[in-house]
């Protein structure tokens, strides 16, 4: 996430600088000379500075106490936005003013077409403002309205993030995927090649694949080395080459599950890979059904039926797999250990004899041709291919005689699992789940609860695994709103501490949840889920919604201190710190549209994030700037204690841009 950060901190750092320049030049044309507007205007913007710098740096401050990977995630975008603004500030506070006043120079006027754009621009921007600050004071007259509008935004905002899906890291397009074969139970290798091969001739003639590596006789997702599994590496085409939508890893994942589910000898399907490398084996839920009363194998086999029934009606639920293998065909060995001590054999050389007959041993190793080799003893094929074959091997005695396997050992065919899994040192069953269309993982892992609950006995527990544990841990851990609730509660303390007011932090946080519903309605268009990244951009928002506050209540501040009311103070501050609010407004979303249209490997976090911050930036740059002026002037009669603002008249100079 540091880089994350930086892509975000390009267009935070220039914010500082712009505010001030913007000062400077204003007062360039008002008739100063550089360096006074320079001095002046480094007098009225190094308050919000320190301010807004302060704010992006403590925002992220609660996010330390969060434990395990989330916390991780946070910290790293956190250092990165907070360096980056200290010194943002520092260099607006020390090199941008000396700049300014050394480069700019009063505006000679000239009649070229560059300068009939400015002075076109200039004047919509002048009618505009005009139009703005109107509003401003309608607003103001009419605030009982405009608070209630605010406060239906709050309620619904709380209500539109619970119908949004969530999980706890997208699934990403890393260029890769993965396949896994599943025969039938003690099929022959042979049979599992042929079917590979099979696969192999699908996945040549897809679009967008590039290469595939076959691994026969093993699968990642249990573990386990057997004749009748199978696993594919597979590569797609770089992301430049993959511009069709049937292209796209959703699409291609979709196809190639369809025509491997007509496959009728074996059970195939295509999974993606864990969004953070290193973090289990596969992406979805991995989820895991534990006997916790500790019996046979039977039951947990009885149980993991009942659960894919039940789990597999469920719509939420797109597939279902599971490693758990109960009914595998097995050859059991049993050997006779009175027989053993009659006949005087050594029960070591028992046992590796029969393992050099059913499978090999390891002898030692052996340097030739400068490397190291390894000696296996095995049984050739021929001899393994039948377990009689065992009478034809003989151990020694201790009287020299050799004595076969088969009057030591009787065997006996079974059926039982293949292998057991143990977590807390519970026997369970791993299960593989993925979304169905317009689901998340999070209502994934729901909807397997529940099913849980309704269809389990009580001697029977659940965990999960891999990427899904560390989403559960974050689900029980500190919650999204408490985080949420800290970084407000840290911005205003810093601007209580700022403004030596407990009332005024009132005025510049009362547009968060505007910027909030921005970003809700930004993911809700885009078809995303309210994942980590949307947490962290939805955390800096707060920051980033304050700051805009922040440059229209520190002047109103000063203008009520030079004898205006709280209403003109206002709308005249509106007036004056629209232009900086917009520019560092469209800074900050240019430099976060390559996030927006991210691609590549994680592309899909760089939009989730880059989707986040620029709709909640532009609902705070278009609406919620209408509601600074509103509670500034309504928090200041609230302190004065009068029962409702005085009437708005217009100013005879400027169209509705004074109340008193």
């Amino acid at each position: 996430l540091s880089l994350f950060g930086l892509v975000l901190a390009i267009g935070l750092v220039v914010d500082d600088a712009i505010v001030v320049v913007e000062a400077v030049e204003r007062h360039i044309e008002a008739g100063l000379s550089p360096k006074a507007a320079t001095h002046k205007a480094m007098q009225e913007v190094s308050g919000p500075v320190v301010a807004i710098a302060l704010i992006l740096a403590a925002v992220f401050i609660p996010t330390i106490f969060i434990p395990g990977i989330t916390g991780r995630l946070y910290q790293q975008f956190a250092v990165t936005i907070a360096v980056s603004v200290l010194i943002s500030a520092f260099n607006a506070l020390s090199l941008s003013p000396a700049l300014a006043a050394m480069l700019l120079r009063p505006r000679q006027h000239s009649r070229g077409p560059l300068s009939r754009f400015f002075a076109m621009f200039n004047r919509h921007l002048s009618t505009a403002t005009n139009r703005y600050v109107a509003i401003c004071a309608l607003g103001i007259r009419k605030t009982a309205l405009t608070l209630v509008l605010l406060l239906v935004v709050t309620l619904g905002v709380g209500g539109f993030g619970k119908l949004l899906p969530g999980t706890f890291i997208p699934e990403e397009d890393l260029g890769y995927m993965y396949l896994n074969v599943q025969l039938p139970h003690a099929a022959s290798i042979q049979r599992t090649d042929a079917t590979c091969r099979q696969i192999e001739e699908i996945l040549a003639r897809t679009p967008g694949l590039e290469y595939y590596a076959t691994v026969c006789g093993y699968s990642m997702l249990s573990q386990v080395q057997n004749t009748y599994s199978a696993f594919f590496f597979i590569s797609l085409q770089p992301w430049e080459q993959r511009r069709k939508p049937a292209e796209q890893y959703a699409a291609l994942a979709a196809n190639l599950n369809r025509e491997l589910s007509q496959l009728p000898q074996a059970q195939a399907f295509v999974f993606p890979p864990p969004a953070i490398p290193g973090i289990g084996t596969a992406g979805g839920v991995t989820f895991l059904l534990e006997d916790r009363a500790g019996k046979d194998v039977a039951f947990l086999a009885e149980q993991v039926q009942a659960f894919i029934a039940a789990a597999r009606q469920r719509p939420e639920i797109g597939s279902l797999n599971t490693t758990f293998l109960s009914d595998v065909p097995q050859v059991l060995v049993q050997v006779d250990r009175e027989k053993v001590l009659k006949q005087g054999v050594d029960i070591n050389q028992v046992y590796q004899t029969i393992q050099a007959f059913m499978g090999g041993c390891f002898i030692n190793y052996f340097n030739r041709f400068g490397r190291q080799w390894q000696i296996y003893l095995q049984a050739d094929g021929d001899y393994r291919a039948r377990v009689e074959n065992m009478g034809q091997f003989y151990v020694r005695n201790d009287r020299g005689a050799m004595v076969p396997l088969s009057t030591l050992a009787h065997i006996e065919s079974r059926m039982g699992p293949e292998s057991t899994m143990r977590f807390n040192l519970y026997r369970c069953a791993q299960f593989n789940a993925s979304a169905a269309p317009g689901y998340s993982s999070a209502q994934v892992m729901r909807a397997l609860e529940e099913v849980f609950a309704t269809h389990m006995p009580r001697e029977m527990g659940y965990d999960y695994l891999a990427m899904s544990f560390q989403e559960k841990q974050a689900q029980e851990g500190v919650p999204v709103w408490a985080i949420f609730g800290l970084s407000l509660l840290f911005v205003f303390l810093i601007l209580a501490a700022q403004y030596e007011s407990w009332s005024l932090p009132f005025s510049v946080l009362l547009g968060t949840p505007i910027a909030v519903c921005g970003a809700f309605l930004a993911i809700w268009l885009r078809g995303m889920e309210v994942s980590i990244y949307v947490q962290i951009g939805l955390i800096m928002l707060i920051g980033l919604a304050a700051k805009n506050a922040i440059l229209i209540i520190e002047f109103a501040k000063t203008g009520q201190a030079g004898g205006l009311s709280a209403v003109e103070a206002a709308l005249q501050a509106a007036r004056i710190r629209l232009r900086p609010i917009l520019m560092t407004a469209l800074a900050f979303i240019m430099g976060c549209v390559p996030l927006w249209v991210a691609s590549g490997s994680g592309a899909v976090s760089r939009q989730v994030l880059g989707t986040t911050v620029i709709g909640g930036m532009l609902a705070a740059s278009a609406i919620a700037i209408f509601i600074i002026p509103v509670s500034y002037s309504f928090v200041q009669h609230l302190i004065k204690g009068r029962s409702r603002p005085p009437a708005c008249r217009p100013a005879p100079d400027q169209e509705g841009s004074a109340c008193s």
